[in-house]
C-alpha cells in the first residue's frame, strides 16, 4: 500500500479538466486524463421487487443500445457507460454479471461498426450491514459484494467502483447531531480502515481479470452532510460543517488510490478534485448536467478539474419512451465538447477559471473544493501520509482556516449559525489528541455506547 507523503503536482495551476498526471487506459484505443474530456452516462432500471433477471439484462441492453445510438447520432468520439447496481444485483451475483455480459456486448458492437470509443463502469452496491452482530469485512454481504465485483470483471467490465459505507453510523450520529469528534472518527478513522480492507480485495480481483480498478466514493457520509444542508434556505445542517466534513472524505477517499485504484474516480464523490491533487489520478466528477439526481451550490466549479463528466444517476422507465439515456447523454456530450474545444483552442486555463468564479464564493462546500483550495486541503493530507486520523484532521483544519480567511477578506459572508458552527467545530478539532491510538480509544468508548449500530469488532477494534 503506497501512502502518499507529497503532492503529485508542482502546483495547482498544473491542474486542469481533462489532464490527469497518471492517465487511465481503458481499452487499446482509449485513455481517460489523457488530454480531453469524457461524458459518462449513469442510468439504470427503475428497482421494482418483482423483476426477473431476464428483464433486467434485456432493460441494461437496451438502455446501453438508446446511449450508443445517441452517441453516434451526435458525433460524439467516445463516452463511459456506468452500471451502478441496485441492491437486487447485488443480492444475486449472477445477475449482476449477466447484466455486465450484455452491455458490454453492446458497446463493442458500436466500437467495431462505427468506431466509436467506449467503456463501462461497473458500480455494485454496498449492501454490508453494520448492525450489531452480523458483521462487516467477513459476513455473508461482503461475500456478495464481492462474488458481484469478481462477476462484473470476469464478463467484461472495464472499470470497478463501489460506495463503501464503512463509518456510517458513526458519521451519521455526529452530521445530525453537529458532533465534529464522531464525523471524524466515523470518516477519518472507520472509514479509512473500511477502505483499506474493501480496495485490497477490489484490487487484487480487478487485477485478475485485467479490470481497472476505478474509484470509491464518500457519497455514504459527505454527501450526507451536502445534502442535509440543502441550498442556501437549509437549516438542517451547517454549510460550513459540510465543507470540513468533506474536507475529511477526500482522505478516506484517497485510500482506494493508495490501494491501488487507477481513476477515473466516481463522479459522486466531490472530494475528487482534493484526491486528484494529491494523487494525479483521473477524475469523474458531476455538477450541472447532474440536475436529474440532485442539486448542488457548485455544479460549474466541479467540472474545473474533471476528466468525466457524468450525470450521476437517473432512472430508466419504459413510460417515459425510453428517452432518458438519449437526453442525458447528449447534455453531457455537448459540456464535453466545450471543454475539448477549449484545450484544442488553448483557452483550457480561462475556462477552468470562469468555472471556478462562477460557484467559488456561492457557499463554504465550493470554495474548499476550488483548485487552488483543493491542493491546499491536499498539502496538510499528505504532511500525515501515514496516518489515516491525523491527516482527516489536517484536512478539516485547513478547511476552516480557508473559509476564515475568505470571511475575513470579505469575499464570503457566514451566518450567526454558520460561524458559531465553525467556530466551535475548529475549537474541538484544535483540542484533540495527537496521539491517534488515544483518540480511537477514546472514541471507542464513547461512540460504542451512544451509536446503536457501532460495534468496534465490525472494524477488528
Amino acid at each position: 500500500m503506497k501512502r502518499f507523503t507529497q503532492m503529485e503536482y508542482e502546483n495547482p495551476e498544473k491542474m486542469l479538466f481533462g489532464h490527469a498526471k497518471y492517465p487511465s487506459s481503458l481499452g487499446k484505443d482509449f485513455a481517460v486524463g489523457a488530454g480531453y474530456v469524457v461524458p459518462e452516462l449513469n442510468v439504470a432500471p427503475a428497482e421494482g421487487t418483482e423483476v426477473s433477471k431476464e428483464r433486467m439484462v434485456s432493460e441494461y441492453k437496451g438502455i446501453s443500445y438508446s446511449a450508443a445510438v445517441r452517441a453516434v447520432n451526435i458525433g460524439l468520439p467516445t463516452f463511459i457507460l456506468e452500471h451502478e447496481h441496485i441492491a437486487q444485483q447485488t443480492y444475486n451475483p449472477d445477475w449482476g454479471g449477466e447484466c455486465t455480459e450484455g452491455q458490454v456486448e453492446v458497446l463493442e458492437n458500436f466500437h467495431d461498426e462505427y468506431g466509436i470509443k467506449t467503456a463501462l463502469r461497473a458500480t455494485p452496491a454496498d449492501i454490508r450491514d453494520e448492525e450489531k452482530g452480523t458483521g462487516l469485512w467477513n459476513s455473508d454481504l461482503h461475500g456478495k459484494v464481492m462474488e458481484t465485483v469478481e462477476a462484473c470483471a470476469e464478463n467484461g467490465a472495464h472499470i470497478i467502483s463501489i460506495e463503501t459505507t464503512g463509518g456510517k453510523s458513526v458519521s451519521d450520529f455526529g452530521i445530525s447531531r453537529g458532533d465534529i469528534k464522531a464525523i471524524l472518527f466515523g470518516i477519518g478513522v472507520l472509514g479509512s480502515m473500511d477502505m483499506e480492507h474493501m480496495w485490497t480485495e477490489i484490487v487484487g480481483i480487478c487485477n485478475k481479470h485485467n479490470t481497472v480498478p476505478g474509484g470509491d466514493t464518500d457519497c455514504s457520509q459527505s454527501n450526507t452532510a451536502m445534502f442535509l444542508a440543502a441550498g442556501l434556505l437549509g437549516s438542517d445542517n451547517s454549510h460550513t460543517l459540510a465543507a470540513i466534513t468533506r474536507a475529511m472524505g477526500a482522505a478516506r477517499s484517497l485510500v482506494a488510490v493508495e490501494c491501488g485504484a487507477k481513476g477515473p474516480l466516481k463522479d459522486c464523490g466531490y472530494e475528487n478534485p482534493i484526491v486528484k491533487a494529491v494523487s494525479g489520478v483521473p477524475i469523474s466528477t458531476e455538477g450541472k448536467n447532474a440536475t436529474c439526481a440532485h442539486s448542488d451550490l457548485m455544479g460549474n466549479l466541479v467540472a474545473a478539474v474533471a476528466d468525466v463528466w457524468s450525470n450521476e444517476s437517473v432512472y430508466h422507465r419504459e413510460e417515459m419512451g425510453g428517452t432518458t439515456p438519449q437526453v442525458w447523454l447528449q447534455s453531457l456530450g455537448y459540456e464535453a465538447a466545450l471543454m475539448n474545444t477549449a484545450i484544442e483552442t488553448g483557452q483550457a486555463e480561462m475556462l477552468r477559471d470562469l468555472y471556478v468564479l462562477t460557484d467559488k464564493y456561492r457557499d463554504p462546500q465550493a470554495l474548499i473544493l476550488a483548485y487552488d483550495n483543493a491542493y491546499r486541503i491536499g498539502e496538510a493530507i499528505v504532511k500525515y501520509g501515514d496516518d489515516p486520523y491525523l491527516r482527516a484532521r489536517a484536512a478539516a483544519l485547513e478547511a476552516g482556516a480557508i473559509i476564515n480567511e475568505a470571511v475575513d477578506a470579505k469575499k464570503m459572508y457566514l451566518t450567526r449559525f454558520e460561524r458559531d458552527t465553525l467556530d466551535n467545530a475548529l475549537k474541538v478539532l484544535e483540542g484533540l489528541p495527537t496521539e491517534s491510538d488515544k483518540f480511537t480509544k477514546d472514541c471507542i468508548k464513547r461512540y460504542s455506547r451512544k451509536v446503536g449500530d457501532f460495534d468496534p469488532k465490525n472494524y477488528e477494534l
